[in-house]
């Protein structure tokens, strides 16, 4: 088991090239210590563990790998699905490359925006029209809270404890490294 930077778990999602609508994701506070753990799965595209922390108000520090090279029939009931009502929506998104790509987005956002302004729509069917738009390369729907733990992170961390162990000790070695102690509040 490799581990990376966030950032670098990030971009292998990002350039994975599977279906964007594909993916799911849970994400809450951490066990013990500071920080939040996200996992992102794809069907054939696996599973993704992620710890991070806020070192300072503009920066974002942490640690990830690869747990599962696809969702089995064990590992899909742990995440969201789109039909949940209480389901979240979260998406990964990459800068536009120059000015030109960017006004093109912008342009298809503006499009897609006024279609659904004028035509009886559901928020599912916006959401990913929007994300379409702006081709976002990975969403879908989230489980997340904000001030507690999700029941099916505790459980990711449980099918995948091996990981939640490295990636806890990679993280507080990161914190203590970075000399912050609590992280920002």
């Amino acid at each position: 088991m490799r581990v990376k930077d966030w950032q670098d778990i990030l971009s292998e999602v990002t350039e994975s090239n599977r279906d964007p609508e594909g993916w799911r994701a849970v994400a809450g506070q951490r066990a013990t210590g500071v920080g939040e753990d996200l996992y992102l799965g794809h069907p054939s595209g696996g599973v993704y563990h992620l710890k991070t922390y806020t070192k300072n108000p503009s920066e974002l520090r942490g640690v990830g790998t690869q747990v599962a090279r696809k969702v089995d029939e064990d590992i899909a009931p742990l995440f969201p699905r789109r039909d949940e009502e209480e389901a979240g929506r979260f998406a990964v998104q990459e800068a536009p490359e120059d000015e030109r790509e960017a006004k093109s987005m912008a342009s298809r956002l503006e499009e897609t925006i006024q279609a659904h302004a004028d035509a009886d729509t559901d928020p599912d069917a916006f959401f990913s029209d929007v994300m379409d738009a702006v081709d976002s390369p990975a969403f879908g729907p989230m489980e997340y809270e904000l001030s507690e733990r999700p029941d099916r992170l505790d459980d990711l961390s449980e099918t995948f404890e091996d990981a939640e162990s490295l990636l806890n000790s990679e993280l507080d070695e990161l914190i203590e490294d970075d000399d912050v102690g609590r992280g920002f509040h």
